[in-house]
Formats: structure tokens, sequence, C-alpha cells
């Protein structure tokens, strides 16, 4: 197996120019020639060095606005030859095939085409062809030939040619080339995806998906197993596109758990007023609604202080110090707001172990978009759930009518609802949670778990009653039998908010007005597994 192979060619052909002419002059100070194409190589020479032409190598000018210039056998031979193949050696001997040693390409910047809203055409014209060609062949021929795809591994290769003497090894080359076959899968799969999305083909025949390496994580839910974070290049604001301020690297739950907890507290528009969410273990187990950021995070943290204990920390407006100083009250992971003041940094600064991230926005909770999961032999792929429900889209089944303020409180525990693993119910007084009952196989254990959670509540501040008195309480699936719906008017909830769609709808409703509940349904479940 040949292992070091000298570098005396390189074809460079760059959408990206990051790092571009010092790399030239690294590699012509190595002594090795430089072959180029179009604008790279009117930046090289503009830098003073010397590059020939493709159109030189192949005999054939670039034609056709550029769509050919690489595609030819000059060049394919050149990056697809066996050194140790008699045969190639007499083919390329014969038709005047030089070989290229180091193939150094990155693409037409389709991703951030699409990205920016450009039309369909101009989408089209930004599908590089010639460059996924030209790093599929070098990445095959990784015996002989090295692909640099990235210009973050500028820098790599000249150090391997230093160290080797201006040559590169077979295992330096063979990383090369999975990261080339990498980025021309993730390639095809952007562009496969934008053209589904375009063409508006829900269920495409293939389906695939892609990321770039953010950061590899110590290990993933537990110890033995390993992870990675990957991002999926989106502008989407969130914890892939945060900023962190302070504190160790994020572990694999902790990104699970704000990611649930940011998305949560977007269910709040800051139009709306601050609202603070609290989530553990990707469920919330606190959410509220405050005059004030720091209201709003005592509201949330008094629903279930003991589970808020090491939890997740999401606002809807920027930071400020005062609710800094209620945080770190208690230890808490992760804060993840659309910003944050210096003097809320300072505060932190504290709290060594406590990550602080910022982010430019609030993710839109109703935009389109996918979500998947891996299944054994697949993965599962649907719409993200951008369900939405409003006061006019309520239907009112009982006898007695929901007060306008009951209908307030009904839409925010919604929202959560839509947040908490099924099978899910949210009791909500005065635009906070005070009970929530989470991911139980049955709806009426989560019933009567969020209406302990209450009772712990009412312990934890010395109030007089339960706050599930005089609540509304959500549910993000039907009642399929009277029994929840009673349990939750047991615990003094006065309105129900929930899909309907039961085949004991009518016993439902009997129940809730032999009981005296108002109750609505939305036409809208929220199962979330």
């Amino acid at each position: 197996m040949t292992n070091l192979v000298p570098i005396g060619r390189a074809l460079i052909s760059v959408s990206d120019k990051t790092g571009l002419v010092d790399l030239g002059r690294a590699l012509a100070a190595k002594g090795v020639e430089l072959i180029s194409t179009g604008g790279t190589a009117a930046a090289l020479r503009a830098a003073g060095l010397v590059v020939r032409d493709v159109a030189e190598v192949t005999g054939f000018p670039e034609m056709m606005d550029g769509r050919v210039k690489t595609l030819h056998p000059m060049v394919h031979g050149g990056l697809l030859a066996l050194r140790d193949d008699d045969e190639h050696l007499v083919a390329m001997a014969a038709h005047g095939i030089e070989p290229i040693d180091l193939l150094i390409v990155n693409l037409y910047p389709f991703e951030a085409t699409v990205a920016k809203g450009a039309s369909y055409d101009d989408c089209i014209e930004n599908i590089d062809i010639g460059g996924p060609a030209m790093i599929r062949a070098a990445a095959k021929n990784h015996r002989f030939v090295a692909v640099v795809t990235d210009p973050q591994d500028y820098q790599p290769l000249l150090d391997q040619m230093t160290a080797q003497g201006g040559a590169t090894s077979y295992a330096f080359r063979q990383k090369l080339a999975l990261t080339a076959y990498s980025r021309t899968a993730a390639y095809d799969a952007a562009v496969s995806t934008w053209m589904a999305k375009t063409l508006e083909v829900a269920q495409p025949r293939r389906r695939a998906f892609a990321g770039t390496l953010a950061q590899g994580l110590r290990y993933g839910e537990n110890p033995h197993q390993s992870a990675a974070f990957y991002v999926d290049g989106s502008s989407r604001p969130g914890v892939a596109t945060a900023r962190q301020w302070q504190g160790k690297e994020l572990s694999y739950n902790n990104i699970n758990d704000t990611d649930a907890a940011f998305e949560l507290v977007a269910e709040f528009p800051p139009s709306e007023g601050p609202a603070v969410a609290i989530i553990k273990h990707a469920n919330p187990c606190g959410v509220a609604r405050g005059a004030t950021l720091a209201e709003a995070y005592g509201r949330a943290y008094d629903c279930d202080r003991t589970s808020a204990f090491g939890g997740i920390v999401a606002l809807n407006q920027p930071l400020d110090a005062a609710t800094a100083e209620e945080i770190a009250g208690i230890f808490t992971e992760v804060v993840i707001a659309p910003g944050a003041d210096d003097g809320a940094k300072a505060v932190f600064a504290a709290k060594k172990n406590l990550r602080l991230l910022t982010t430019s926005g609030l993710p839109d909770p109703y935009a389109p978009g996918l979500a998947f999961k891996q299944v054994s032999g697949g993965f599962l792929v649907q719409d993200r759930d951008a369900g939405r429900i409003t006061a006019a889209d309520l239907k009112v089944v009982t006898k007695r009518k929901p007060t306008e303020a009951e209908i307030a409180d009904m839409l925010f525990a919604w929202r959560v609802a839509k947040h908490v693993k099924s099978n899910a119910i949210v009791y909500v007084k005065n635009g906070a949670t005070v009970g929530i009952g989470a991911g139980q196989m049955s709806r009426v254990d989560s019933t009567r778990i969020a209406a302990r959670k209450a009772e712990d509540m009412t312990e934890a501040l010395g109030l007089g009653a339960s706050p599930t008195i005089g609540s509304v309480v959500a549910s993000d699936a039907f009642f399929p039998f009277p029994d929840g719906l009673l349990t939750a008017a047991e615990a003094g909830a006065t309105a129900v908010i929930q899909p309907g769609g039961s085949m004991r709808d009518d016993e439902v409703i009997a129940a809730a007005d032999a009981a005296g509940l108002a109750m609505v349904f939305t036409g809208q479940r929220h199962f979330r597994h």
C-alpha cells in the first residue's frame, strides 16, 4: 500500500476564499505547481503567485458561464489515475495527462443561497457540478491524491507536508477523503431537501439529513454512550446558534433540555410580557408570566421547587441583574435568553458551573420545519408541531361557558401542554402553572400526579389551600373516560381545555356539566413522545 505521496501539483478551485492566498503562498514555497480556475486563479495571481489556468491544462476554454471548465479527462484523468498501474501510466503518457496530487475545492454556496431566500433559478445556478465531481474522484483515489474541502484543513495539510518532507501519509489522506465524502453527501442532502420543500413533495422517495460537527461531547445520555453535537446550518435561534458566555461545555442532556426549554418559552412572545420556563429532563416543571422577569421566574420556580434544582431556565426577554440574582439562589445548569445585560453577566460570573447562553432572538414556534427520530431499521419524519389555537378556535361544549380569565389561563395551559411529554396534564392559575403531570401511561395518573405536585407547592409555600382550587386544566389529548376529568374537578379545577374526539365525549361532557365545569374543545391534540 502506497504510504507517502509527494505533492508536486495542486488544483485549487474554491468559492470560499478564506485563507486562499496564504495557502497558495505556502504551497508555492514548497515547490508545488498551482493550477486553478476563474476567480480563484485571479486571486492567487493578484497575490503575485504563478498559476496555470485549467483551460491551459484541458485545451478547452471555460464555457457556458463557467458550467463547463473542469469536467474534462485531462482533469479527471489526473485525479483518478492509479500511479502503480502500468495501463493507467501508459494512457496518461499517450494523452498527455499530468497527475494531480492535491485537490483543494469548496463548493458553490448553495446552502447560503437558499438561506437568504433567493429565487428558484438562483438556487439552481448555485448547485455545483464540477466541484463535487472532482471531490468524489480525488477522494476515491486517496491512495495517491489528497483532497481538501474545508479551509479549516489548510493548516493541518501544511503541517503534514512539513512533517513528511512535502508529502502526505495514507492515513492523513484517508481522513481527508472521509471529510470530502461527508461534504458532498451533505451538499446533495441540502439540494434534495430544498427541492422537496420547493416542489411541495411531502414524502420524497429518499430522505437525507446532514449536519456539521459543532462539538464532541464527553458522553451521551449516560457515560457509556459516546455522543457528538451536529448543527444543520439553520438560522433558527436556539441552543445551536447561541453564544455561551461562561461555564463548562454543554453535555448531551444539557443541549437536549435547553432546546426543550427555549422552544417552550418561545410560545410566549415578548409582546405579551415576561415569561419563564424551567425544564428538567425535557419536561417543564414550572412556567409562568409576570410583571417582570424576576416575578415570572419566581412564579415558575414556585410550581415545583424540588424539580427546579439543577434545571434549565429559559426566558423570553433579555436577562437582567435582578432576575439573575433570583436564579443564582439555587443550583441551575443552564440559563438561555435572547440576551443578557452586563449586570446579569456579573451576577453569574461567580457561578462557575452555570452556563449562560444568549441568542439572536426567539424561535418562531409556528414556523414550518421537520422533526425526525430514529427507530430500528429506519427513522420517522414529521412536520414540527406548529399547531396553534386561539380563543376563536375554542368550542364550548358544556352548559357553563368559561370566563374571560379562564379562557386566558386555558390558552396558557394549552401552550405549555404542547411541550409536556404525553400523557400531559397541566393545571394553570393566573398565568402560572401550579401542577404538571407528564409522561404517564394513564391520563388519570398524570392528573393525579399534577394535583400532587400542587399539594407539594401548597406545603412549600405555606398556602392555606391547594392552588389547583379555581385553576384550569389542559389535557394534550382527549379524556377517553370521565375519570381523569373528575379527578381534576376533585382537585378544584373549574375549567378544562382538551381536544375532544373521544367516542365517549358525551359521557365526559355530561360529567363536566354535573361537576359544574366549563369545558372547551380545541379539535387539535399535542401528543409528544
